[in-house]
């Protein structure tokens, strides 16, 4: 069979179309290379300007100063631990809500899926949820990092539509080998639904990884505070010392001025640096989750 050859409308298509999605690229990921080129650089030579794809002196003193923190040590294993407890535990937890609420034969199932979708609807605000967590004694503690982030409405739908499109032929069979529904869950429900279980997992992990809300509004000691909320700190500390010329801050005022200025490092650089630390792990674990992000997402959210 011979391969069609392309009209010149196709080419046109073609070439208009790529030249789109590398546009597009390159918006999105040039944000990125000017935050790299500006941590590998000279702080006080950043300041003049003109630095947009390549660091013009280079240094590596911004990471060394980062990492000298001992602060972001700690909230970077904060997050770290965090990040693999809630998407673990929320992935685990979403598919077997989302499994249960797939079965039919589920007394009342219409009326739970109500109550789910209903709660979820309203949200009691900050102060509610501070008496909440104040009742519940996990305020200022680890626990307040977790137990929150464990439950989405919105993944176990997703999940649940999933579910709905696996044969029930396949549950069917195993439980008349006397299969229990765990035993289904476990054997043949969860080793089908690894594109969506990937795509929660992304989810969660993500949203986990990039919050700063629950560490600034419950939490006080800073050795529990996760890096994202380090980091707004250290935003935050960088541009109200731009605005004001003053070197107060908590994360900051610990750093030695002198031998910051003697290196070359800013409160800027240092900021752009905190930026590449904490979206970097990020990066890295995205491309082992990509190959099943669409599929999840399609079949999941699109199926019926």
């Amino acid at each position: 069979m011979g391969v069609r050859k392309l009209s010149a409308a196709d080419k046109l298509y073609s070439s208009v179309n790529y030249t789109l999605l590398l546009i597009f690229c390159l918006t999105a990921l040039y944000p990125f290379i000017y935050f790299l080129a500006l941590s590998f650089n000279d702080g006080y030579d950043a300041m003049k300007g003109g630095i947009y794809f390549f660091p013009r002196v280079g240094t590596f003193e911004n990471y060394t100063k980062a990492f000298n923190n001992p602060h972001i040590i700690q909230s970077f294993w904060i997050s770290i631990s965090r990040t693999v407890i809630v998407t673990v535990g929320s992935t685990l937890l979403t598919a077997l809500l989302a499994y249960g609420l797939s079965r039919k034969g589920l007394p009342g199932r219409k009326y739970i899926v109500f109550f789910f979708f209903f709660t979820t609807l309203f949200s009691g605000g900050l102060i509610p949820t501070f008496i909440l967590y104040r009742e519940l004694h996990i305020l200022n503690t680890y626990w307040v990092l977790v137990l929150p982030s464990l439950y989405s409405f919105f993944n176990a739908i997703i999940m649940k539509t999933f579910f709905d499109g696996i044969p029930l032929g396949l549950s069917e069979s195993a439980r008349i080998d006397g299969a229990s529904e765990l035993s289904v869950f476990w054997r043949i429900i969860l080793p089908l639904s690894m594109p969506v279980m990937a795509t929660i997992a992304l989810f969660v992990g993500v949203g986990v990884w990039n919050d700063w809300f629950t560490g600034q509004f419950f939490i006080q000691k800073e050795d529990l505070q996760p890096a994202a909320t380090f980091l707004n700190k250290m935003i935050s500390e960088a541009s109200f010392q731009s605005m004001t010329g003053s070197s107060s801050g908590s994360s900051i005022k610990n750093m030695n001025e002198n031998q910051m200025a003697l290196r070359g490092v800013t409160p800027e650089a240092l900021r752009m640096t905190f930026v590449i630390i904490i979206t970097a792990p990020i990066i890295c674990v995205y491309p082992f989750l990509q190959k099943y992000f669409v599929k999840g997402v399609l079949v999941g959210s699109l199926k019926e």
